[in-house]
This record gives structure tokens, sequence and C-alpha cells, in this order.
């Protein structure tokens, strides 16, 4: 084509990159001139040199930007179907451009810089080194040019590792043979990587006037100001020449880092005191210092500890603190901190292992630059060494060194100043501070980085006190005395706890909250490990009568007060004398109020203190039950604890009965009958029906909320307590054991069971109440201010989101702010508790609690009555705490009598719910593009989407409980207990065992017609709901042993179809995430192959996926159908499978549109015997031609 037909096309190409570029452009100029470029690149015949004109140094930049991607699509996309004489065009061009087409190295844009070696790397990704041997030659004689083309050639030699090694973005064989010809190649990689690093790191120093190795004292002459260009140059070559063997270090032969008595090494240690360099100097010695592999190859790595070494690390890491908070400058340390750590690493690895190393004799010097580190101001760099210090503490060898151990008083020294939580963002309090701002976004986000932090260096301080546990206790006896003479101080943030009083940043409790850490840390580790003739018990019990004596009207510290008291506690059981003391203590927190007799709301704090002496007392009476049994607690839980050790059932019978007949006669008196069955009488005696004025003070219903309240409590607490003794000789001794079971297991009586089933019947009166409150006609009844009493309180609905709480709210603000909230609360609370106590009283009663006459029909008619009207967030809590721990704990022989007659109207309605709901959701993502009418704010859309994601997770959960065998289920449960964040890891190993059967209940419900149809239909229908967990789950453990039940019978056509269907529909929804994929595709394949032969419709189903190859499927269908044609492995088979369905695999969005790259294979280079690399190999090709002729340079 003629020079002006490619002039021509140049101007409009430059005039619709101009278009494109131009901010004052309109969106349909830019939309039009976008079009012409991308048509323009997809069909234009003259292409490459309509590029390479663009590209030419007279043009700007973004035109030059514009030609060279020009260019890299034809590489990309054309390059297959090119002819060879164009390619050498566009090759010897390209590498043209690359001696001669640019601007100097500091002026030309990077992004210029970086399109440039993109197409080479494209290019050698087609064709090296089969048919372009001279690669590696020519890169050579361009960085001969000068700084401009060396740079070039890094970025090069870079991108090359990154696409084939890193990121491995080529098909295998492609990738194998560029791999194996670099490995080949790569001492003369590695040598020209350093000796290009050398010559100009020393041409840099030379112009800068920098200090040789060899005259360190010169004094340092200033730059020239003609040679200023020059040395920059010189520099950038260096940072390039860094960042691509930073590249390489990862990933080569051990022996080419150590080579030449580690030569880089050295090198890059040196590097570490350049400004410029020190950061890519740093990185490259991380990679290096972090290469796992063989010990043997690994033992050269110790010249670090060398004196030269240890020397440049630690005048670098001083050089760079000394000069304040710079962000560059921290970034090295940074870099510098994980070298450190990176070395302790190799030391615990190659010490005391088979490499004969010994321990370095500059470990003392390495272990106080390390301790610099770890009392450094930032937080976060203090944090970064924990695992290390955790490594040494544990190492067999190096944790009986006098030098390690030396440094535990220092370590545990600077814990102390490390556990006071300074350093939020937002506060200029601590020269933590100005660290945090440039490592969190937030004070939440620091909050969350040091709580771990903190949990972390708890671990390491247990480590270190295994080692010396008596220095551990002495320090934290010095800073618990300190701290309670010390006078309280407030700070200037006051608290809305009352005046006067700590907030959780005042100067007083961050410090009284390091030393309870801190306290509880080394001395629950000095009782684990000394003797019981070590402990020093009368320093102990010293300290707990000074913390006894101790008197504060401030929550937050009489917090801390307790928990130092719970960790003194083990010194009692050597002097039991003390022990009423502890109880008084405890004792009188649990009433704790900052005012008497006060009417405002109760802050957390208040609350908290209340709950801590009670979880306290609790604990006491569980680790200690001797040594409590005198004491009458006040404590109802404790009190049903203590009982557990009469291990006489009729003694424990008679005291829970005299325990619980205060409840037993509010509970079961004429007026709570009447509350608890009347839904009307009930919102009337909560209060919930009152027009109230003052919502924070006023509220005249309290104490019946707290009668109910305490009742429901109270029951939970015998039913989750009360229990036999663990060894069977021991119950039956006490009257446990009544009998055995055919199976020979003893079957157990508990001595609560008469109190509890007294009261049982009211229990379910108030449940189906309680269901009976969200009737519309019921709803509309609630006072004023309680009109969204049965809303979900804004804690529940932060934690669904995963909003994190402010702060302060945690500590400071009331537990409920106002009445309504606290009437959400109430009713909260009371719902979930009610549940608690059915779903403990299987575990608790056994067979006298499944044994209740007509048992499954109070459930139906209490707990799942008026479900329609139930919503989501009440529904969740009903199946986890009550429905599934009934069906864990219920013998076999009451499957047919109390949980088929309720499971199975359960999972009917279950279905049709969650159908509905999804269908909801799918319906709004179709018309989100329409502006609908803003009645359901997005939040409240969100809110309503996660609890559908959750309550489907809870249903098919338990249908898996049920169904399949509880082996599996009870892993499963194990792992998924926090409600399965949607990040969770998805595994790809997903082929279930072959073992995955159903139980015995899932055999007894699929018997029912329509418990099957549902239980079916449920699972299938939720592979495409777009929630993955669920998926996944749902797909590996559930849908095939559902199905293979039901195999034998006479499925309709039309109901394997959809089967079938449905799992393609999954894979369709879900396939972009790997480990939903590999479960669908084996999910179908195993439908297609159990039920191909018999029904022909599945192939119908097959010929509808698109793109499939109808001979391949044809194919496949002809040796399934004729078994012994089916010779390949499962796997084989499988494989095929998914090629077929390809079609019909989801993919992410941002890959849905992309157009597809091929690269072709080139003749195979290293056959079994792999010769050479040389010239005749590749002429004696099979391919023949002449194909070494092709880039001939």
């Amino acid at each position: 084509m003629s020079t002006e037909q490619v002039s021509s096309l140049c101007e409009q190409l430059v005039k619709a990159v101009t278009v494109i570029m131009d901010p004052a452009s309109t969106q349909r100029y830019r939309l039009e001139a976008l079009k012409f470029c991308e048509e323009f690149k997809e069909k234009c015949p003259i292409c490459v040199p309509c590029g390479l004109k663009l590209a030419e140094k007279t043009q700007t930049a973004i035109v030059r930007h514009f030609g060279l991607q020009i260019l890299e699509h034809v590489v990309k996309f054309r390059w297959n179907g090119m002819p060879r004489l164009e390619k050498v065009y566009l090759k010897n061009n390209v590498m043209g451009l690359i001696s001669n087409g640019t601007q100097n190295i500091l002026e030309e844009e990077s992004h210029i810089k970086d399109v440039l070696s993109r197409i080479v790397v494209e290019m050698i990704k087609r064709e090296w080194p089969q048919h372009w041997p001279d690669m590696l030659k020519e890169l050579d004689t361009l960085s001969k040019q000068g700084e401009t083309q060396t740079e070039l050639v890094m970025f090069i030699l870079l991108r090359l590792a990154e696409d084939v090694v890193t990121f491995q973005t080529l098909p295998t064989q492609r990738r194998r043979d560029i791999q194996q010809t670099l490995t080949q190649n790569m001492e003369k990689i590695f040598s020209f990587l350093l000796t290009t690093l050398q010559q100009n790191v020393n041409k840099y120093r030379r112009m800068v006037g920098a200090p040789q190795e060899h005259d360190a004292l010169t004094i340092l002459q200033k730059t020239d100001l003609a040679q200023e260009p020059k040395a920059q140059a010189n520099c950038r070559v260096g940072v390039a020449a860094l960042n691509t063997l930073a590249g390489y270090i990862d990933w080569v032969a051990m022996s080419h880092i150590t080579a030449d008595n580690c030569k880089l090494l050295e090198m890059l240690c040196l590097l570490l005191n350049e400004p410029e360099l020190q950061v890519g100097a740093a990185e490259c010695l991380l990679i290096a210092v972090s290469r796992k592999g063989k010990l043997e190859d690994r033992k050269p790595l110790m010249v670090l500890f060398g004196d030269v070494a240890m020397h440049y690390i630690l005048s670098a890491a001083q050089t760079a603190d000394g000069e304040g908070l710079v962000e560059k400058h921290y970034v090295f340390l940074k870099r510098l901190c994980q070298v450190l750590c990176a070395l302790g690493s190799q030391l615990c690895a190659l010490v005391g292992s088979d490499s004969d190393v010994d321990t370095p004799a500059n470990l003392g010097k390495y272990l106080d630059s390390f301790l610099a580190f770890t009392t450094h101001p930032s937080q976060f760099l203090r944090s970064s060494t924990q695992i290390t210090w955790g490594a040494l503490f544990r190492h067999e060898i190096l944790s009986r060194d006098p030098l390690l151990l030396a440094m535990i008083p220092k370590y545990l020294r600077a814990s102390m100043t490390n556990l006071v939580k300074v350093g939020f963002p937002s506060k200029t309090d601590s020269p933590s501070c100005e660290y945090s701002r440039f490592d969190f976004d937030s004070d939440e986000d620091f909050n969350t980085f040091f709580n771990s932090f903190r949990a972390q260096q708890g671990e390491v301080m247990r480590m270190a006190c295994r080692l010396d546990p008596r220095t551990g206790f002495q320090m934290a006896g010095e800073w618990l005395r300190y701290q309670l003479a010390a006078p309280v101080d407030i700070g200037a943030m006051n608290s809305k706890t009352g005046e006067g009083l700590c907030s959780i940043f005042s100067p007083s409790f961050v410090q009284w909250d390091a030393m309870t850490f801190f306290s509880e840390s080394v001395i629950s580790q000095m009782f684990r490990t000394l003797d019981k003739e070590e402990i020093p018990v009368n320093d102990g019990i010293e300290l707990l009568q000074l913390v006894l004596n101790f008197e504060t009207k401030d929550p937050l510290i009489l917090s801390c007060v307790l928990t130092n008291v719970s960790a003194l506690f083990p010194f009692v059981t050597y002097r039991p004398d003390y022990l009423p003391q502890v109880l008084s203590k405890l004792f009188s927190s649990v009433t704790f109020e900052v005012i008497e007799e006060s009417k405002a709301p109760r802050t957390r704090a208040v609350k908290n203190v209340r709950r801590h002496a009670c979880s306290s007392i609790i604990k006491m009476c569980r680790d200690y039950p001797q040594l409590v049994l005198m004491e009458k607690c006040a404590l109802m839980e404790a009190l049903v604890l203590i009982s557990n050790q009469f291990k006489d059932y009729q003694r424990q019978k008679v005291f829970l009965e005299e325990l619980m007949s205060p409840v037993a006669n509010l509970w079961l008196s004429e007026e709570m009958q009447r509350v608890l069955s009347d839904p009307e009488a009930f919102i009337s005696y909560v209060g919930a029906d009152n027009k109230i004025t003052d919502p924070v003070l006023e509220d005249p219903s309290g104490l019946n909320r707290s009668r109910i309240s305490f009742c429901v409590y109270t029951i939970l607490g015998v039913v989750k307590r009360a229990r036999w003794p663990t060894t069977l000789e021991e119950a039956k001794a006490g009257g446990f054991v009544i009998g055995y079971m055919p199976s020979g297991n003893p079957i157990y009586r508990n001595p609560c069971t008469e109190q509890v089933l007294k009261l049982l019947d009211n229990l379910l009166a108030l449940i189906r109440t309680h269901n009976n409150l969200y009737m519309p006609e019921m709803a509309a009844k609630l006072g004023e201010p309680f009109v969204k009493a049965l809303d979900m309180l804004e804690v529940e609905k932060n934690a669904i989101l995963g909003l994190p709480q402010p702060l302060l709210e945690l500590y400071d603000s009331p537990v409920y702010k106002t009445i309504l909230e606290r009437m959400q609360g109430f009713f909260c609370t009371l719902y979930d508790n009610c549940f608690h106590i059915l779903g403990n009283a299987g575990p608790s009663m056994q067979q006298d609690f499944y044994t209740v006459e007509g048992l499954a029909t109070q459930f139906l008619n209490s707990a799942f009555i008026n479900l329609n009207n139930i919503p989501d967030y009440r529904l969740r809590p009903m199946l986890r705490v009550f429905v599934k721990p009934l069906v864990l704990s219920c013998p076999s022989e009451h499957y047919e009598t109390l949980l088929c007659p309720m499971l199975g109207p359960l999972f009917t309605y279950l279905h049709v719910r969650l159908s509905q709901k999804w269908q909801v959701i799918s319906q709004r993502s179709l018309l989100c593009e329409e502006d609908t009418a803003d009645d359901n704010p997005e939040s409240q859309e969100m809110l309503e989407e996660q609890l559908i994601r959750l309550l489907t997770r809870e249903v098919m959960d338990l249908i898996t409980v049920c169904c399949v065998s509880k082996k599996g289920a009870a892993e499963h449960n194990s792992s998924a207990a926090a409600d399965g964040d949607d990040d969770e890891m998805m595994s790809t190993e997903v082929t279930p065992p072959s073992s995955a059967e159903l139980t015995e209940l899932g055999k007894c419900l699929m018997k029912q017609e329509d418990v099957c149809t549902a239980l079916l239909i449920t699972a299938y229908r939720s592979l495409c709901w777009k929630d993955t967990l669920s998926c996944q789950r749902t797909t590996t453990q559930l849908c095939w042993p559902l199905l293979k039940q039901v195999l034998t019978g006479n499925l309709l056509p039309d109901a394997v179809t959809w089967f079938f269907t449905s799992v393609l529909k999954g894979l369709q929804t879900h396939g972009q995430h790997d480990g939903c994929m590999a479960a669908l595709v084996h999910l179908a394949f195993q439908i297609y192959e159990a039920l191909r032969p018999r029904y022909a419709e599945l192939k119908a189903v097959m010929e509808q996926v698109p793109e499939i190859q109808k001979d391949a499927l044809e194919q496949f269908d002809c040796k399934l159908l004729n078994p012994s044609l089916l010779k390949a492995a499962d796997k084989r088979r499988k494989d095929n499978f998914k090629r077929l369905i390809a079609g019909c695999i989801g993919k992410p969005l941002g890959e849905q549109f992309r157009k597809e790259v091929h690269i072709r294979n080139l003749p195979s280079l290293f056959k079994k015997v792999k010769p050479s690399l040389e010239t005749d190999v590749l002429e004696n090709n099979e391919a023949g031609e002449g194909l070494t002729a092709l880039f001939e340079p």
C-alpha cells in the first residue's frame, strides 16, 4: 500500500486518539473515535506500517503509545496468520525502535518503555528459542549502545520472567520450552545482570562522589552539574537491574545466587547504604533470604551473619531510622525488618539440622538489631518481628543459647510497652501515631490490627516464659504493684458512663489493660511450667491481697481488676482460706453500679463488669468445684454446676427442686399462664402497647420483662449445666443409669428432668405467642415508640453487613440507648433463649424428653406456627439452635414418631419460602437497570439479600445434617460454624467421598413422597441461587446422595432433564469460582454417566450447550453406551466431559468479553534426550524449511 494511504490513515488515527484523550470531547465523539480505532486494529491490513509511523519519535507521547499498542495488538492477535517476511519486518523495526526510536532514558515516558518491552516479550513468547535463537545476543548487543537501551533490555527480561514463570500466561509446552532455555542460559543471564548492576552502580557512585569500598573515609565531592544527568541515567539502570534480579532470584537455582562466594549477596548488602538503590536491594535480599528448598543449598546464606554483611545491614537500619519519618525510608525499614525476619527463619531451619551449621558468632549482634525493630515506634514494625521471636524461643538448640536467654527480660520489657494500645492514626498522643497514619486507613483498621498483634504477643510471651518463668512473674508483679499505686489519669476525653471515669482511650485504662494482659499471659504460663513446690506462693498471695484490697468505681478499671483476680486465683488452691475474700470481691461486682439506685440506662462498660464477675464465678465452679463447694453462691448457673459434684441423683434432684421452686411458682402462676398464652395479654404485660413520652428513662413494665427473662434464663441454665457424672462407674453408683440400649450404651437420667418438663407447656405457649406477635393484626397493637420492637437491633444488622462497630460505642454507650432498643433486645434475647432451651433439652434429658406425648405435634403448634410472617433473621436462629441440635442428638428409635412428622412439613415449607425469596432477588437484579421507586433503599436490599444467603446456608446445612452420614456433617459443621464467610477458601479438591451415604433419618424422610420431592428440588434449585458457598457445600455433600436414593425408582424423563439442567444452570451462575466449578462438573458427570443409558433426553440437553462439538458428543456418548469401549480412566472421561460442557461454564465479568490470545506450539525442543541448544538442532527440526533463518538479525 502506498505511503500516501499510510499517511492519510495515520492522520485520521491521530485525530481519533486526540478526541479520545481530550477531556472536552463529547461522549458521542469519543465513542465514534474509539470505535474507529478498534475497527482499524481488528480489520485494517496495513496495521504494521501505520503503527510504526505513529510510533516515531516526532509524534506526541499519546500518539506514539497508540502506535505501539497497534503493534502489540498485531503480535498478540494476528501473528499466527502473518507471512514470514512481514514478521521479520516487524521484529527488525521494533528492535530498531529500541536502538534509536526512543527518547533519552531520563526523558522517555514510562508507559512508552513498558509497551515497547511488552511487544518484544510477546514476540519472544511466540518464536524463541526455536525460530529466534540469537535473541539473547541481540539484547546483549542493544545494551552496549547505552543506558536507554540497557534499561529497556532489563524491562524485557523482567517481563519475560513474569509471564513465563510467575503468571504463566502461555500454553504449557511453550512455557516449558522458554523456561528450560532460560534455565540453560541462566549463568549468562545472571552474569549479564550482575555486570550491568555493578558497572552502573560504580559509575553512579563515582559521579556523585560516594566513597568506594576502598576509600570509605574520602570527603564527598559535590556532583558536577554536567555529570548529573549521566549519574541519574546510571542510577535508573541500577534500579531496573535490581527489579529484574528480583524477578529471577525467586526461582533460579540457588547456585546462581551463591556463586562467586556469594558475590550477589555481598553487592546487595553494600547497596543497602545507597539511598537511591536501597529499597530495590532490600527487596532482592529479602527474596533471596526467603528461599525454601534443600537445607544444603541454603547453607551459604549464613554468610549474611558474617561481620561485613551484619555491619552493612545495621548501619543501613540506623541511618534510615535516624532521619525521622520519611515515607521512602520507612518503606526501606519495613523491607529490612522482613530481611532480618527471613534470616531468623533460615537460622532456625539450619542450626541443629543435618547440615552442620553452628550458631553464628554474630548471634548477639543480630538479636540486638532485631530487638531494635521490636522497640521501634511503628506498631507495624513491632508486630512484624513477633513470629521470628516465637520461632527462636521455640527452637530446640537456640532456645538454650545464653545470648537468647539474656534477651528474654529485654523482650518482655519491650512487650510491656508494646501491649499498651496507643498509636491510633487519628490521635497525636504517641510517636506511633505518625507511623500508623502511613499504615492504617482508620482507627477501626488499627484496632483490628492491634487486637491480633496483641494476641500474637501473648503467644510469644508465653513461649519466652516457658524458658524463664520467674522473670516474667517478677515483672508482672512489679507492674501490677505500680499500677495499683498510680493515680488515675482519665485524659482529655471524658467517659459517658459518668463524670471523672475512664474512656477506652484514657492513659490509665490503656496502662491497666496492657498490664492485665501481660500478667494473665505470664502467670498462666508459670503455673504450667514450674513444679508445684517451685511456685512462689507467698509472692502470689501477696499480689492477690493487694488486688482484693483495691477499690475503684471505674467500670473499665474494675474489669481489669477482676481479670487479675482470675489470673491469680490458682494461688488460692495453695491457700484456700483466701477463697471467701475472692468470692466477696466477685459478688460485689455482680451488682456493680457507678451511682447507686441510678435510673439512667446502664452503659456497656457497667454491664461488662457484671458479666465479667458472673463468668469468673462460673469458671471457678467449673475448674475448681472442690474449692467452691462449701460456699453458697448467688448465681444459678454456678450452683447447678456445683450440684453436679454431688454425684448423687436423689440429692441433686432435691437440690435443683429447691433451687427452681421460686421460678416454678412464678412460671406456673395463673397470671403468667394467661400472659404466655395470649399475644395481646403478653404485649400488654411487657409494656409494648404503652404510649411513652420519655423514651430514655420511662419504663413502667421493665420489672415484668425481667420476670419473664429471669425464668427463661434459669430454665436455660439448668438444662445446659445439670449433668450426670462423666464416668460410668460414678454414674451407676449415684443412681443416674436406669438401663441399657440394645447397642449396650447406658441410658442416663438427668436430675433436672422432672422440674424442667413441668415448665415445658408454658415455654411452648410462650414460643407460640412470640411467633403470633408477627401477625399483622398483632403488630398493629404495638404502642407508638414500639412499632419497630420486633425489628432487628442495629448491632445485628451491622454484624450481618460486616460493618465494624464505632470504637467508642463498644464501651461508652448505653447497652440500649432507648426504651425501643431495650424492647428489641428483650424480644431478640427471649426468642433465642427459648430455642436454646429446646435445643439443649434433647442432649440434657434424652429419652425423657423425646418420649413426651405428642411432642412433634406440640412443636408444630408452637415453634412452627405462623412461619409465613416470621422474618428471616428470626427463622435462622430457630433452625440453628433448636432444630439442628434436636436432629443431631435424637436417637433413631424416635425418627418415625418425632423427627419425620416435624421435619416433613418444615422442609416442604422452607423449599417454598426460599424459592420465592430467590425469585424476588433474581427479578430485582433483572430490573435494576430501570429506575424503580426508592421505597426500599439500597442498604435494606443488601441486608435482605445477605439475610437470605445466610438463611439458605442454614437450611442447606440442616438438610445435610439430617440426610448425609453424620461423620461428614459433624466435620462440616465445625468448619462452618461462623456463618461461613463469603471469602472462605474454596477447595478445588471436591470429589465427594464414595461413602457419602444417606443417614437412617435421610432414608426415613425420603420415603415420604412430598418430603422427598421438597428435598430434591431445594437441593438442586439452590445450585443456581447466587450464593457460592451454599452452592459448593450442597453440590459436594448433598445433591448426589439424595438423587442416588431415587435412581432405582421410575423417574420421569422431565424430572431427570430438570436435575441435569439445574446443574448446568449452576455452572452458568457459579462457573467462575474454581471450587464450585469443579464440584458442579463432577456432579453433572455423575448424573450423565448414571442416567444417560436410560434417558436419551439427556443427550438432547447436551446438544443445547453453547459451542458444543457434536462429533465429540457423539463419540463420548458412543463410548458411554458401549461399556466395552470404556477404556479411559475416570479422570480422563471427566476431563472430556468438562470440555463438552465448557460452553455453559460461567466466566468472571472481566473475562466474558476478552478476546482470546492463541499462541501456537513450536516444534518440540526437548525430546527424550535433551540436546544442547545448538543451531544445527534447530536446522534439523522436523518442520524444516530453514526456520532459523526467520529471525536472523
